[in-house]
């Protein structure tokens, strides 16, 4: 019958339906991909997928046995989980997902760590937006994920991680920009750059800046965020910046970083998991490294008078 491969190789197929995707989401080429699934229709006897040159489809056999494949996979993953939990702390492979606002700013502080206080742990990190994350994360593919908070899904468990405050950047040489701290109804709306649509950072930056009525002021576009940044520096608008991104980024643009005035927006980020999985204590060790490294990326109050003055 099929093989934990091939039905690990099918399910990556039939979330992405694109040969090429599911091949870099399960670390194989394209022609390895596509010879597992064909054998596993030679043993179904059937297609279980529809191949065209723009598209592929998942036939009806397809949506038949994705179900039962998927909890096949969910309950390896549970013996994998007590296999890991036997071992000690973090001293197995970890598959995490991180957003885009987030995984470039803390993982090249976290790698390092976690190789030194945990030197057997592996971890295997997928980047993507929240939506696509928790498809893997319920289907098996990843164990854990980090994503901005509140995420409503009685399948998950999870726990806060960090407050992540919100500042305006703009270009160094922004003369609409007045000195001193910004309040959320100062705001320039006709100006403000967000990333695109599917970005939990969009909404958020939405959310707290505009009204329904007022959304159409709002330009898109930036896919992400040091493409957004990059707008903002040479001065067509400006934005709203996550503080774990402002050492990274504004070191090397042409910035200023305001704050907001009184209380401060922010985001909630947290780590999720599947509610039956058994490392609630690898994760919960995941949380603490995560939350020191994001110790190192907060701004002080002096370098922030720093980067709000005018060149």
């Amino acid at each position: 019958m099929f093989t934990v491969r091939q039905m690990r190789y099918f399910e990556a197929l039939a979330t992405t339906l694109h040969f090429r995707k599911a091949a870099e989401t399960v670390h194989v080429s394209q022609p390895a991909l596509s010879a597992q699934i064909a054998e596993m229709e030679d043993l179904a006897g059937a297609p279980l997928f529809e191949r065209t040159q723009r598209s592929v489809i998942i036939t009806e056999l397809g949506q038949i046995l994705r179900p039962r494949i998927q909890a096949i996979l969910l309950d390896i993953q549970a013996l994998e989980d007590i296999t890991a939990i036997n071992k000690g702390l973090l001293s197995t492979r970890m598959r995490l997902g991180i957003i885009p606002t987030i995984a470039p700013y803390i993982v090249p502080l976290l790698i390092p760590l976690l190789r030194e206080k945990y030197p057997q742990f592996r971890l295997e990190l997928r980047e993507a937006m929240t939506a696509r994350l928790l498809e893997d994360l319920n289907n098996g593919e990843l164990d854990a994920i980090v994503a901005a908070l509140p995420i409503e899904d009685d399948r998950l468990a999870h726990t806060p991680l960090f407050n992540d405050r919100f500042l305006i950047a703009t270009a160094s040489n922004d003369t609409d920009i007045l000195d001193g701290p910004m309040t959320q109804d100062r705001v320039a709306l006709d100006r403000l750059l967000l990333l695109e649509e599917g970005h939990c950072l969009r909404d958020q930056a939405l959310e707290f800046c505009t009204k329904p009525h007022q959304r159409q002021l709002v330009k898109y576009g930036a896919t992400s965020m040091t493409t957004l940044l990059q707008m903002v520096s040479h001065g067509m608008g400006l934005t709203l910046i996550p503080e774990i991104a402002v050492r990274a980024e504004a070191s090397h643009m042409k910035m200023r970083i305001i704050p907001f005035e009184g209380e401060q927006p922010s985001r909630e980020i947290g780590m999720l998991w599947r509610r039956q999985s058994l490392r609630r204590a690898d994760f919960m060790a995941l949380s603490q490294c995560i939350a020191q490294t994001v110790a190192q990326l907060k701004i002080s109050d002096h370098e922030l008078q720093t980067l709000s003055q005018t060149p």
